[in-house]
This record gives structure tokens, C-alpha cells and sequence, in this order.
């Protein structure tokens, strides 16, 4: 019932998810980073401790290996074969689609991103994810951003989409971004422009400690 994508930008060491699906507030549920830790997106039947668990044992046994971080949480979770999780560490991605997910499902794992799908119309989304989050030349979130809307393009989740989520964290104590669409007949497309408006305020706050003058919601400076 999700697409999503996960990364890790080595430059910056930032880490982030970008989801989206036919169910109400994806982003209270299946989008988790730890800042220099990782990233994990949990769904298809979503399983959130999963997160949390492989997201501990990067830091644990697993020592920053996303695979042997990802098994190591799979193995404790009966429901194993019914879960898509997504991964990145410190150390490369991960990935687990799971034999009984259902619909057209699947993952793509490169050594810094890793994206993943299950319901999905058809084999499209994946591939144009990747292609066009390396295509993006912006930061981690316009990269994670615009995977999420070339999937969304492809075809996305075949019942349609209702929420979508963004979340990056890097060095900070609190997210770079953390953005939520929890009910909208354009969940990827509102949060492009929801990431917009961000930066407009947030961003530049954080960069000059001021705020631009407050405006009415729904207006983009």
C-alpha cells in the first residue's frame, strides 16, 4: 500500500525518508531516522517497532551493518514475511520485502539509497525513484522528494494516495525537516509544496534567527 525511499547523503551524513500511500498519516507510522544513526521505512502490514529495533542495532551488535541490523530484527518478528522495511545506516542500505506481501512489490538497494513498494500499479515506480533521485541536484530532502513524486508519476500505489511524509535529520537535535500530508487528494504534491513554504520560514529562521513576516496558511512566498 506504500512507496517510500531511504537515504544517507555522505557528504553531510544526513539521513531521510520520503513515503507515501492510500492510508490517512503514513508518516505517524512507518518514517523514523535517528540522527547519525539511520533511516527506516516500515510498511506493507506495518510493524513500527521493527523500526526501532533495526535503527538500535545499527548502534548495538550489528555494529552500523544495515543487513545484519536489518536480519537480527526480522528474526525476533514473527510476522516477518508480511513486512517491507527500508534501511540506511552509516554503512550502506538494506532492504527486506517480505513473501507474503501483497500486490506488486519489490525493492531497489544502491550503497546510499534504497527504495521499495508493495500494491504498486506495476514495476515503474521503482526504477524512475532511482533514477531521479540522482538525477535531483539539490539537498538530501529535494533528492528524497523528488524520488517520491517521480514514483507518484510512475504510478505509485495502484488504490491511489492519501497521505505522504518527509523527514530528514542530520548533526542537529531535531529534524532538518520532518513534514506530513495526512489527508490530501495530492499527498506528493502538497508536500512539495508544504517544503517550500518550510524553507521559507523554518529554514531561514534557522539560518538568521528571524522569522519572514507571518502570512496567511496556504499562501507560498
Amino acid at each position: 500500500m506504500t512507496f517510500s525511499v531511504v537515504a544517507r547523503d555522505p557528504g553531510s551524513g544526513s539521513f531521510g525518508v520520503a513515503i507515501a500511500t492510500a492510508r490517512p498519516s503514513v508518516g505517524a507510522r512507518s518514517a523514523f531516522v535517528t540522527a547519525g544513526v539511520g533511516a527506516c521505512a516500515t510498511q506493507a502490514i506495518v510493524n513500527p517497532a521493527l523500526a526501532g529495533a533495526v535503527l538500535a542495532g545499527l548502534t548495538g551488535a550489528a555494529g552500523g551493518d544495515a543487513d545484519a541490523a536489518l536480519r537480527a530484527a526480522l528474526a525476533d518478528d514473527p510476522g516477518a514475511a508480511r513486512r517491507q522495511v527500508l534501511l540506511a545506516g552509516p554503512d550502506g542500505t538494506a532492504a527486506h520485502t517480505g513473501d507474503e506481501v501483497a500486490g506488486w512489490n519489490g525493492h531497489l538497494v544502491e550503497p546510499d539509497v534504497a527504495v521499495g513498494g508493495n500494491l504498486l500499479a506495476d514495476g515503474e515506480p521503482l526504477p524512475a525513484m532511482l533514477a531521479a533521485f540522482h538525477a535531483c541536484p539539490g539537498d538530501l530532502a529535494d533528492r528524497l522528494l523528488a524520488a517520491l513524486a517521480a514514483g507518484d508519476a510512475a504510478g505509485g500505489d495502484s488504490r491511489g494516495r492519501e497521505s505522504a511524509a518527509l523527514l530528514v535529520v542530520d548533526d542537529r537535535p531535531w529534524p532538518a525537516v520532518d513534514l506530513r500530508i495526512d489527508h490530501d487528494a495530492d499527498p506528493v504534491g502538497a508536500l512539495g509544496r508544504l517544503l517550500t513554504r518550510w524553507r521559507t520560514h523554518w529554514t531561514a529562521y534557522d539560518e538568521t534567527g528571524v522569522f519572514v513576516p507571518a502570512d496567511p496558511p496556504g499562501a507560498v512566498r
